[in-house]
């Protein structure tokens, strides 16, 4: 049997752009973590406890609480200038992809990339969408192995919904047959492996932002520590990119006049230098008479 720990990656929310004053967040949402037989499950959170122990210890102890019940959020350990700054915050990450592979475990992830520049967002709509997608292609792996798998998710708002989604999704039109139950929900700062799979959920949201979005360049670290190592050890995983908009080449003002608008109109649609250069040659004309 596969247990598959999945935890939020990105932003379910609206997204127009990193430097815009409300909606910057992350251009992709998904959901990733890794997969693991059930022999693994105890030794796996083991590790991860005493790898989380020793990296952590002066936090844990300042907290007053014991390590199996106090947690670190992904995204606060693993900024951009920690796994710069820091060869041993990226070397617990490189650790911890070792033992999901020396578990013979995988990581695991579906996203989708957002749709851009609109408010007009159905967060919990997306979530049920990959959520449905993600339990597919879950399917799709334990089908090629021959085993059963059952889900296990931190808590979440939308829970009712995402009940109601995996429900669909196992009894539904091409049932999957593979899931033996609805998702686990289970509180994060008490279960050692979701907390990992949060850690991983991170680095992928970290890798795609850096893929989908320029101006995401700082995140290009990222890239170059992790890309290789957790493609080295996935399976089954992608995000859903959306068709780029062709670039405008330049855009007319009022004083260019009507036939520079129109010159314009037919350079995106053709994309040919030679309209380009009329266009300059109007210009330079115009100036001149």
């Amino acid at each position: 049997m596969i247990f598959a720990y999945l935890d939020e990656f990105g932003h379910a929310g609206p997204f127009y752009g990193r430097n815009h004053d409300r909606f910057n967040t992350s251009p992709v949402f998904g959901l990733g973590g890794f997969l693991l037989p059930e022999t693994a499950i105890r030794p796996f959170a083991t590790k991860f406890l005493k790898l989380k122990t020793n990296l952590l210890q002066f936090e844990i102890e300042k907290s007053g609480k014991n390590a199996y019940e106090w947690e670190k959020k992904g995204s606060n350990l693993f900024t951009a200038n920690s796994i710069n700054r820091y060869p041993h915050i990226r070397a617990a990450m490189f650790r911890l992809l070792n033992d999901v592979r020396n578990s013979s475990g995988k990581v695991f992830y579906y996203g989708r990339e957002k749709i851009r520049d609109t408010e007009d967002v159905r967060a919990t709509g997306l979530y049920t969408t990959i959520f449905s997608h993600a339990i597919r292609q879950i399917e799709a792996y334990c089908e090629s192995i021959d085993e059963s798998f059952v889900l296990i998710v931190d808590e979440h708002s939308s829970r009712k919904e995402l009940l109601e989604t995996a429900a669909k999704t196992m009894f539904g039109h091409t049932p999957v047959r593979r899931l033996l139950s609805p998702p686990f929900e289970v509180e994060s700062y008490l279960n050692q492996n979701i907390q990992a799979a949060d850690w991983v959920a991170t680095i992928i949201s970290r890798l795609w932002n850096y893929k989908l979005d320029q101006d995401f360049a700082n995140y290009a670290d990222y890239e170059k520590y992790f890309w290789t190592r957790i493609h080295a050890v996935a399976t089954h995983s992608t995000v859903m990119q959306r068709p780029k908009k062709p670039a405008r080449i330049f855009a007319a003002t009022r004083t260019e006049g009507a036939l520079a608008a129109a010159l314009q109109d037919a350079l995106q649609k053709k994309g040919t230098a030679k309209i380009e250069a009329e266009y300059v040659r109007v210009k330079i004309d115009r100036r001149e008479s």
